[in-house]
């Protein structure tokens, strides 16, 4: 029984004293810098101007066909091609509706309206809600 070994419980007084010690011991061997400076003996590269920036380019002639082309780019497909190309791009392709709506016709329209009772529980509703915030 004397080459049984007895296992130590840890508790968590005795891991934060750990974590403590070993924070204590990184710290020691960081240095904050706060103060940054160039190398005087490494060459500093000009950055050149983004391409599609305007108040880069003012100065410079701007090629019409270019602006045309970057312009047809950003057309939504329906207006590049006529028809779809994908297809992904068939769902959705027709975003016309199919009839006219039309208000009048009580067959399809079917609006909200209240009648004597909803809105008689909309109020009841309306002040249960402010007596129990009030609470």
């Amino acid at each position: 029984m004397a080459g049984r070994s007895v296992n130590q419980v840890k508790n968590e007084v005795h891991e934060v004293a750990i974590f403590r010690e070993m924070v204590r011991k990184e710290q020691r061997y960081q240095k904050l810098i706060t103060e940054y400076a160039f190398n005087p003996f490494h060459q500093v590269h000009a950055v050149t101007g983004k391409p599609m920036s305007w108040h880069d380019n003012l100065e410079q002639e701007v090629n019409p066909t270019y602006l045309s082309m970057i312009h047809k780019v950003t057309l939504e497909p329906t207006k590049k091609y006529t028809e779809p190309q994908t297809s992904a791009q068939e769902i959705g392709w027709i975003t016309t509706p199919l009839i006219n709506l039309d208000r009048t016709d009580r067959r399809f329209n079917f609006p909200h309206y209240k009648t004597d009772i909803t809105t008689y529980m909309e109020e009841a509703w309306r002040q249960k809600e402010q007596s129990t915030n009030l609470q």
